[in-house]
């Protein structure tokens, strides 16, 4: 039997990432009809359904998924050949770049991100899109996102992944009702601000429930941003990111840092993007900026 061409390869490939055929097609600027005929000539190739339908969700069969890996490695190796003989002009573009980012991304990465950007020359335009911890990964996926940066859980066959920065979490306060010394008990008597954890940030809340702090919880926020202004004339406390914290502190130098009396780290900051056969040079060149300036010393990639 023939082997399959690359179309049909490729069409394999971004319907396990897409996981539907409408959106397939639409990346693939081909109609439904044509992904479903592609999808029985592979079918037919690999003996097996390689996708079954699940409502609107084509779930990949086990052999699409050992299938998966050594075809887009492939696939993405070809995609880099092709694209290293096209010369990319970071100044030369003008396009639009989205960056997803929760609000305290945004108050830290963004600023070195855009340092970047105006050191390259760059005419990119870019367009910050707020982060839903719950709809990244289908944005990604989707093409709606070009990058994000969350310390979110992803499924690492449809994306590309490298952590950036470690994540160690510390308690905020005022200096005018300071805590004590970091003790099990240094938290009686404090009411808490808890932050959403639509963005990704779901270790306070954790921490919060496994010491039995939650019934102290006296303010439920969306955004970070809101706590500094609240600290600073209350007695309440949060939990957040120690490079946050340090943000905030040198905003209000009325707050202050105080060391948790149990481990704080969690999942690390990660970039994330599409796999590598499915980005453009623009966004390889983008990933490489972001890359360089938001990565801690020390990170492993």
């Amino acid at each position: 039997m023939a082997i399959p061409d690359l179309n049909q390869l490729r069409t394999f490939v971004v319907l396990y990432e897409l996981r539907t055929l409408t959106a397939t097609a639409d990346f693939l600027h081909v109609t439904q009809p044509t992904v479903s005929y592609t999808l029985a000539r592979l079918r037919e190739r690999f003996a097996d359904d390689l996708f079954r339908r699940e409502g609107h969700v084509m779930v990949p069969t086990p052999r699409a998924t050992a299938l998966f890996g050594p075809l887009h490695e492939a696939l993405a190796q070809i995609e880099a050949t092709v694209s290293d003989s096209i010369a990319f002009e970071p100044s030369a573009f003008t396009g639009e770049l989205s960056l997803g980012l929760t609000s305290i991304g945004e108050q830290t990465f963004l600023p070195p991100i855009m340092s970047a950007l105006d050191r390259e020359h760059s005419r990119a335009r870019l367009a910050v899109r707020r982060l839903d911890a719950d709809q990244v990964e289908e944005e990604l996926v989707r093409g709606n996102l070009d990058l994000a940066i969350t310390v979110a859980q992803m499924d690492a066959s449809r994306l590309w992944r490298t952590p950036v920065r470690a994540v160690e979490y510390v308690a905020l306060a005022s200096r005018r009702h300071p805590l004590p010394p970091s003790g099990p008990d240094m938290f009686d008597g404090r009411g808490f601000v808890r932050v959403s954890s639509r963005g990704g940030h779901v270790h306070p809340l954790q921490l919060l429930l496994e010491h039995g702090l939650m019934p102290q919880v006296a303010l439920t926020v969306e955004e970070y941003g809101t706590l500094p202004a609240v600290l600073k004339d209350t007695d309440l406390v949060t939990l957040l990111p120690r490079h946050v914290a340090e943000v905030f502190c040198g905003w209000f130098p009325t707050l202050q840092i105080a060391e948790l009396p149990w481990p704080g780290q969690s999942t690390p900051v990660a970039i994330f993007t599409r796999r590598e056969s499915s980005l453009t040079p623009a966004q390889r060149w983008f990933r490489r900026l972001v890359h360089g300036a938001v990565v801690e010393p020390g990170t492993e990639v």
